[in-house]
């Protein structure tokens, strides 16, 4: 499923290239996770504005003759990815979004059909709004200290790992990274999070960031269909410590990493590095 970073990676490989484009057409093909909300026809004529990130989603603004014009909320799903062609072919099977332009045709595949592209009149308006409002803070936003991370997780039972891909706390931490970060910082996926003290949040905190900042350098994940807008693969999945490690010796202790599954997710971690 691509995560925080592999959709921050596909928006700046549309952001600049799109702005102020305009659009000849828009083309929809197998119904994905929720309609359009508009006739595809009305969006010939309009133009790209600055293209933005909000956890998972991206919200693309449109206007006509200078006047905002609503915009596109856009998510991936479990299987999505966004490409941007010059001369795009004719659509495949799993060819479901496309928007041309004249700086090429954005297109989404998602075989599975879990991602969504949906037309709403703003960001604070219906079928934005409710969708955005439950996402907790950005992760690398800088109003979101180690104190406020802290009195997010004393307000939670779960266990950390369950909280983290709940993305109340903080969004971004998806599978991967949630392991990945709980492990830079030593706390075990079961432990509650009420229970984290607050220096324990402050190194959590600054895992889950340096986390998901290696992961933005290498171009995100790439574990089964994510690619970027040019095609090509992340890598970070090729230096995770415990993720995807089962049985392998622990990069620190040299103690085989275990799986668990939790919260219906492969949860992989260090006993003897990471502490309840």
């Amino acid at each position: 499923m691509p995560e925080l970073p592999e959709v921050e990676v596909t928006r700046r490989g549309i952001a600049a290239p799109l702005a102020g484009a305009q659009v000849h057409a828009l083309r929809l093909g197998k119904p994905l996770r929720w309609p359009l909300g508009r006739a595809p026809a009305s969006f010939a004529g309009l133009r790209i504005g600055d293209i933005t990130r909000r956890g998972k989603y991206l919200w693309m603004p449109l206007a006509r003759q200078g006047l905002a014009e609503g915009g596109l909320l856009m998510h991936l799903g479990m299987s999505g990815s966004l490409a941007l062609q010059a001369d795009a072919p004719e659509p495949g099977p799993h060819d479901h979004f496309d928007l041309v332009t004249d700086r090429g045709t954005l297109r989404l595949n998602d075989p599975r059909r879990f991602g969504a592209v949906v037309w709403s009149a703003s960001m604070d308006d219906a079928p934005a709004a409710p969708l955005l409002a439950r996402l907790g803070p950005e992760p690398f936003d800088p109003e979101l200290t180690a104190a406020r991370f802290h009195a997010a997780l004393r307000q939670r039972r779960a266990p950390i790992k369950a909280v983290l891909l709940a993305g109340d706390a903080v969004v971004g931490a998806g599978n991967i990274y949630a392991c990945e970060a709980l492990f830079q910082a030593g706390i075990h996926p079961a432990l509650r999070a009420d229970r984290i003290s607050l220096p324990r949040a402050d190194r959590l905190l600054a895992a889950v960031r340096g986390t998901l900042g290696r992961a933005l350098a290498l171009g995100g994940s790439t574990l089964r269909d994510f690619t970027d807008v040019h095609g090509a693969s992340g890598a970070y999945q090729a230096e995770a410590a415990v993720y995807g490690r089962e049985g392998q010796p622990c990069p620190r202790c040299g103690a085989a990493v275990k799986r668990r599954v939790m919260s219906q997710r492969s949860t992989y971690f260090c006993a003897a590095c990471q502490k309840r």
